[in-house]
C-alpha cells in the first residue's frame, strides 16, 4: 500500500528522471503551488498539466538535479495527509556559458488526498530558507530546456 509521504518521494524522483509520466501520476487534478518564499509572486492553483509543462520548461535545462528531503513527518487523517519535510534541491549545469549548482535549502509542506484509492499531492509549499549559487543558472537552464530534446 502506497503512503502520502512515498508519493511525495515518487514525485521528487519522478521530477530528478524527468520522468513526466511519473509527475503526473503523483499530482492531483489541480494543484496550490507556492514558490513565494524563493520567488515573490503569488500563489496559484494550477492544473496538472501546466504544472509538468513548468517543470519541462526548466528543469531538462540542468545537467542533473536532485531533491533530497527527510525525514518526511505526516499526518493522516482519513483521506487527507499533510506532510513536512526539510528539502535541499540542487541543481547542477557542467557545460555551457554558465556553470555551476544552485541549491535551495528549506521545508517542504505538501497536502496530499486518497483519490480512488491512491495519494495525490494537491498543495506544494516550498518555504526558502537559504539558497548557494547564483541563478543565472535558472535562466539558463531555462533556454536549454526549450532547445532540449529531452522535455
Amino acid at each position: 500500500m502506497t503512503t502520502p509521504g512515498t508519493t511525495l518521494t515518487r514525485l521528487l524522483w519522478a521530477i530528478d528522471l524527468l520522468d513526466w509520466d511519473g509527475v503526473q501520476a503523483t499530482l492531483a487534478d489541480s494543484v496550490e503551488l507556492d514558490y513565494t518564499s524563493l520567488f515573490g509572486g503569488a500563489v496559484e492553483t494550477v492544473a496538472r498539466a501546466e504544472v509538468v509543462r513548468r517543470w519541462q520548461g526548466l528543469l531538462p535545462g540542468f545537467d542533473a538535479t536532485q531533491h533530497l528531503t527527510g525525514p518526511v513527518l505526516a499526518e493522516v487523517d482519513g483521506d487527507i495527509a499533510q506532510l513536512r519535510t526539510p528539502v535541499r534541491a540542487y541543481h547542477v549545469l557542467r557545460t555551457g556559458a554558465v556553470s555551476g549548482v544552485w541549491m535551495i535549502a528549506g521545508r517542504y509542506l505538501v497536502d496530499a488526498r486518497k483519490v480512488g484509492g491512491a495519494w495525490r499531492i494537491g498543495r506544494i509549499v516550498l518555504e526558502a530558507l537559504y539558497e548557494e549559487g547564483g541563478r543565472e543558472l535558472v535562466a539558463e537552464a531555462t533556454r536549454r530546456a526549450g532547445a532540449s530534446p529531452r522535455t
